[in-house]
């Protein structure tokens, strides 16, 4: 986690963020979706999950969204402000799995100071989770 804001001018179009990798484990997607109060029994129900053709739980939408998020504002820091996430989901993450997150800023915007990355999940065992475009606004320079 960045402890300092990225300052707008700070960041380049191409800059890659370091990749972030997460542990999935039962714990993590029981907890993240009960949390979120999604109770759909897929991701809580080991023997639901498993009668869709799943061995196990697998993650919901909104912990992978919410990674996203979190792997975007963790690299620009505290007092960068998150403004929009558009996710894709792909192959779903089951415990066991470790899910690798990589982005790349995409494209700035200087009048509003506001940042597009481009993000993925990848997991270990089948290939892309999510991928999508998250978008922060970063402190632009204070005017004299």
């Amino acid at each position: 986690m960045n402890l300092n804001t990225l300052k707008y001018g700070q960041v380049k179009v191409g800059d890659k963020l370091p990749e972030l990798k997460i542990d999935i484990t039962s714990g993590l997607i029981i907890g993240s979706a009960l949390a979120s109060r999604d109770f759909t029994p897929v991701h809580h129900d080991k023997k639901v999950a498993q009668a869709t053709g799943l061995s196990d739980v697998f993650m919901n939408i909104i912990t992978s969204n919410g990674f996203m998020g979190r792997f975007v504002t963790d690299w620009a820091g505290p007092d960068s402000t998150l403004k929009g996430i558009d996710i894709k989901l792909g192959a779903p993450n089951l415990p066991g799995f470790v899910m690798t997150i990589s982005g790349e800023v995409k494209a700035k915007d200087d009048a509003t100071g506001v940042v597009a990355v481009a993000v993925e999940g990848v997991n270990n065992v089948w290939g892309t989770h999510m991928n999508g475009t998250v978008r922060v606004a970063l402190p632009l320079p204070k005017e004299a």
